[in-house]
């Protein structure tokens, strides 16, 4: 490598550097509005929604007398688990049942995550809370303690995570989201590939404006229940 090469390089190196620390920059400045903003918008939502969450608590309760939510443990920014809520949309075995259907994942057999359209395990009222994303509800709760946002990538599995490459270790640098940029673009219809490079283009791109862009866009999403299965 001749001198004029390795002072390309040197600037090319010192460049990326700049970008990267001013990028730093202006995502760590972001941090406290958008926390001020996860904790206004999330208390009030479950301020005003709690007449409706109650009713579908005691629907869920009576249907088969099973626990009201389904806990999981989920990974969030820089690999820490943290237990994720939702309301139980399944029969009270589907863990095991699942095992049973593995072969029908509509994201491969080999795929990280499993989606299957008609989902045998699904109840009644399972159906109608997932299609009108209901069942999504008691995470505002994550939200709140500060384990999500309200916009940013979904958190996985650590089943998911054990699976994930290095590029896709990528969505874990940021803290997980209520909506993202796919549920807003075809939900479980987005094979996961390509729901890590549209987490990982917003992680690029994230601003308070595209934030609000997207929960904007979340409720035509819910509404129309695109994707969602």
């Amino acid at each position: 490598m001749n001198i004029l090469q390795r002072t390309q390089a040197l600037s090319q190196s010192v460049c990326t550097r700049i970008t990267y620390v001013r990028w730093c920059a202006k995502t760590q400045s972001l941090r406290p509005l958008k926390r001020l903003i996860d904790i206004l918008v999330a208390g009030a939502v479950l301020l005003l929604m709690s007449p409706v969450l109650l009713l579908i608590a005691l629907w869920i309760k009576l249907h088969d007398r099973g626990p009201v939510l389904f806990w999981q443990k989920r990974v969030g920014i820089n690999g820490r688990e943290f237990g994720f809520p939702k309301f139980r949309s399944m029969c009270v075995n589907a863990e095991e049942v699942r095992k049973k259907l593995e072969a029908q994942n509509q994201h491969g057999s080999a795929g990280i995550t499993f989606k299957m359209k008609r989902d045998p395990r699904i109840t009644p009222i399972g159906r109608l809370i997932r299609r009108t994303s209901m069942d999504e509800m008691p995470q505002l709760w994550c939200v709140l303690k500060g384990d999500m946002t309200l916009v940013g990538p979904r958190p996985p599995l650590p089943a998911e995570v054990a699976r994930y490459s290095l590029r896709d270790r990528a969505r874990l640098a940021v803290t997980p989201g209520l909506t993202c940029i796919w549920q807003v673009s075809g939900r479980s219809n987005i094979p996961f590939p390509q729901q890590v490079n549209m987490d990982i283009d917003y992680i690029h791109q994230r601003s308070i404006k595209t934030d609000i862009k997207l929960l904007l866009k979340t409720i035509p999403a819910v509404v129309l229940g695109r994707g969602a299965y």
